[in-house]
């Protein structure tokens, strides 16, 4: 098993190779980087380069990245606006998907495999004219994508529009070849049923598509981004559930919220504890 982390971690500080080089030594053999400008000025091919570079000095893969889901003013700070392929104004729609071939650009400098996104908002509700809209732009965002040898993989959410059965039932219906899935784990684990079932329940309507895995935790009660063992879900189950995908070597992805604050752990600590994390999770894998 691959040991790779999102620099989701980070996503607050600028990633820079000095950071590159603490994760390396960290253990971790690969990358998805999550492209907020302030963290990651994607549509910049000078900064691109420059960690394409380090990325090469520290042998570390990059596996994906995780497209915006704000609109960025500048590349100091967010504007807190949702970034969505749902927008029904064309003209929204237009400006993200056009922010979105930003980032698929990435590979003409920084070859990677797969670019996660989210159906539209943490709160998105399913409605036809959003879901027209959604088409309509991976439909363009899929083949522009494909050209760049980049898989778009949408990720299940807490909302409306990211429900697991909503997701399958978009891409039968709308026969997006080429379209697949992120199975997030943690997303799956504050679904609307039984505990015990959330995870298969999720998983099964996406199984045959999914591409690749983000791992994190929580208590079943709001996204925390956890440590995989310091929630609630049950892994040695969860682990059997993700073993019946039909793609034996799925990218597993650790996926971690950093703590801020005057009292906030060190960048090492982080990843110690995100070390630690994979380590478990590895021999419960095995």
């Amino acid at each position: 098993m691959q040991r790779l982390l999102s620099t989701y971690l980070f996503v607050s500080r600028k990633l820079t190779p000095e950071l590159l080089g603490q994760i390396s030594e960290a253990g971790f053999q690969g990358l998805e980087i999550f492209c907020t400008r302030s963290h990651f000025e994607y549509a910049a091919k000078t900064e691109v380069r420059a960690i394409a570079s380090a990325l090469e000095a520290q042998k570390l893969q990059l596996v994906s990245l995780h497209a915006p889901t704000s609109r960025d003013t500048s590349a100091m700070r967010e504007s807190g606006m949702p970034l969505s392929i749902c927008e029904v104004e064309r003209v929204r729609r237009i400006e993200a998907m056009d922010e979105l071939k930003r980032v698929i650009d990435v590979a003409d400098d920084l070859p990677y495999a797969r670019l996660i996104l989210h159906m539209g908002g943490s709160r998105e509700t399913a409605d036809p004219r959003k879901r027209d809209a959604a088409f309509s732009t991976l439909e363009h965002l899929v083949l522009h994508a494909h050209h760049a040898g980049v898989t778009i993989c949408v990720e299940n959410t807490t909302s409306e529009m990211g429900d697991p059965a909503y997701l399958r039932a978009f891409v039968d219906e709308t026969r997006l070849t080429g379209l697949r899935f992120n199975f997030d784990i943690g997303h799956a684990h504050l679904a609307d049923s039984p505990e015990e079932q959330r995870i298969e329940k999720s998983f099964a309507p996406l199984r045959e598509l999914v591409a690749s895995v983000h791992l994190h935790d929580n208590h079943g009660e709001k996204d925390e981004h956890l440590p995989p063992f310091d929630g609630a879900i049950a892994w040695p189950a969860a682990i059997k559930v993700l073993k019946t995908a039909p793609n034996a070597n799925l990218p597993l992805v650790i996926e971690l919220k950093e703590k801020t604050g005057p009292e906030a752990p060190s960048a090492a600590d982080h990843l110690e504890a995100a070390r630690k994390a994979m380590d478990r999770f590895g021999e419960e894998w095995e």
